[in-house]
């Protein structure tokens, strides 16, 4: 592969691994779901015991990201990379083999351990190899296998489900998985460790313990409600998360710097990332759900109806870069966010099959806004962290990213459940199915509307970031492509 390495300027050989592997990753996280069904019947395992086969993966994922940062620091970027990528096909291959519930629930978590790594690293790699002011074009090939696999997920869990065997949602990741830790090997160049200092141990587990348990009990709560229980989970998760910041701030050389907050923009940008990446993955699990459950769409056409969120979203990455260069961040995400206001509104309104084409159309849009909100998020609130930084400032951004999905999905699905119950409570005694359909409709519109005002809460804490403070990311600079060790002049 040498003759490719010197005719491809290496950001685009980081570039390429970093998609491949976030691709089979993403793909991972959302083919699963739609066979859950079909998991329960080979086992003959309930639902409780068939979360944890999620859940397994989701706690694994939150205590391995925090340290991401330390770890590549410690060990450099390829080595970690190359490591995580290999942890993940092994464990994928050990899931497809399982022969019992318990068996691939451990499986599951050490395919946590090896994707806490790579998204945070992927990132930190794709930063370092890119200059300040072509981190847009980045942050669009990140947008790439994020869009794709959840477009092709469902589709493709719900057919290998009931068509071929469960074992292959597994399998089908392999040949990647297997090509994307050679091409790594081979193509990216060994960054050297950088002084990480000793390991942050009580930052860790505080830090580690409190965000699985903030996912434990959002999943926890939002699928069978919020007992007591569900609520102490949150308490002590909380608690924990308090803890750990408390740590971070008196430690010499802490886990999570958080004094990377002082950069007015990182902070603004890790904020705004909170709405953005919960509207996209609230919508996305929400939108399968009322064509299913209430439409009567089964899995594959529900798919047909999601996948113009990635069709729009691949057309908007066309010019994303293009308009950052021109426009700057603060125009491109209240654009961005006043179109996914925009596609919630239009979802607030669907109450039939019928509505199926503005469903499509506000996927779209939600597509394109998604697409022109995070490109210049990604390249604005990286403009003033500095190569040394990077990997840290990662794990924090990759850490907000998917509390953000999580929280989202729990909220919606707690307040849909809510809504669903006070509006069916509220037909008359002996109401017919077609009332107690309507009702289950409203209860979406419901939270569609709560959706929207997320997106205007969005628009309006765009109105706080200034381009000015993005310039690094918009104009040529001086650093020079990443030398024989992975390092930048």
């Amino acid at each position: 592969m040498t003759w490719i390495a010197r005719t491809i300027p290496y950001k685009w050989l980081v570039a390429i691994a970093v998609a491949m592997a976030l691709f089979m990753e993403i793909l991972d996280m959302t083919v699963l779901n739609t066979a859950l069904p079909v998991l329960g019947e080979y086992f003959t395992a309930g639902t409780g015991e068939l979360q944890w086969v999620v859940t397994a993966y989701l706690i694994s994922l939150a205590v391995v990201i925090p340290a991401s940062g330390w770890v590549a620091d410690r060990f450099g970027d390829k080595r970690t990379f190359v490591a995580a990528l290999t942890l993940y096909t092994a464990a994928s291959l050990w899931a497809g083999l399982a022969g019992s519930v318990g068996e691939l629930v451990l499986a599951r978590v050490v395919q946590g351990i090896g994707g806490g790594l790579i998204l945070p690293v992927g990132t930190a790699m794709l930063f370092r190899a890119f200059r300040p002011d072509e981190r847009a074009r980045a942050s669009a090939v990140l947008a790439i296998p994020t869009t794709l696999a959840p477009a092709l997920g469902p589709v493709l869990g719900g057919w290998l489900a009931d068509e071929v065997s469960w074992r292959w949602i597994f399998f089908l990741k392999l040949p990647v998985a297997v090509i994307a830790v050679v091409y790594s090997m081979l193509m990216l160049k060994p960054g050297e460790p950088r002084a990480a200092g000793r390991f942050d141990f009580a930052g860790f587990v505080s830090g580690g313990a409190g965000l699985a348990l903030m996912l434990v009990a959002l999943e926890r709560g939002a699928r069978e409600g919020w007992d007591a229980l569900s609520l102490a989970v949150v308490a002590l998760g909380l608690a924990l998360g308090l803890l750990f910041v408390i740590i971070e701030r008196r430690s010499r050389a802490p886990m999570i710097d958080l004094g990377l907050f002082a950069d007015r923009m990182f902070r603004l940008g890790t904020a705004l990332l909170l709405p953005a990446a919960g509207l996209m993955m609230g919508t996305l699990f929400l939108v399968p759900l009322i064509v299913q459950t209430q439409f009567g769409l089964n899995a594959t056409q529900s798919g047909l109806v999601t996948i113009w969120q990635a069709a729009g979203m691949f057309a908007a990455l066309l010019f994303a870069d293009a308009l950052f260069r021109r426009i700057g961040p603060r125009r491109m995400l209240l654009a961005g966010f006043a179109l996914v206001t925009v596609s919630q509104v239009i979802l607030a309104g669907a109450d039939s099959r019928q509505s199926l084409p503005w469903i499509g159309l506000a996927m779209a849009l939600l597509g394109v806004g998604g697409a022109i909100s995070i490109v210049p998020l990604n390249a604005a609130t990286f403009a003033g962290i500095s190569l040394a930084d990077t990997a840290r400032a990662s794990a924090i951004f990759s850490t907000a990213r998917q509390l953000a999905g999580a929280v989202s999905v729990a909220v919606m699905a707690t307040l849909l459940a809510v809504s669903t119950d006070t509006r069916l409570r509220a037909l008359a005694a002996g109401a017919g199915e077609a009332a107690r359909a309507a009702a289950g409709v409203s209860a979406f519109h419901d939270v569609f509307w709560v959706s929207a005002a997320t997106g205007v809460a969005g628009l309006l804490l765009t109105l706080r970031v200034r381009d000015n403070e993005a310039a690094a990311s918009r104009r040529p600079t001086t650093q020079l492509e990443p030398s024989a060790k992975g390092e930048t002049a």
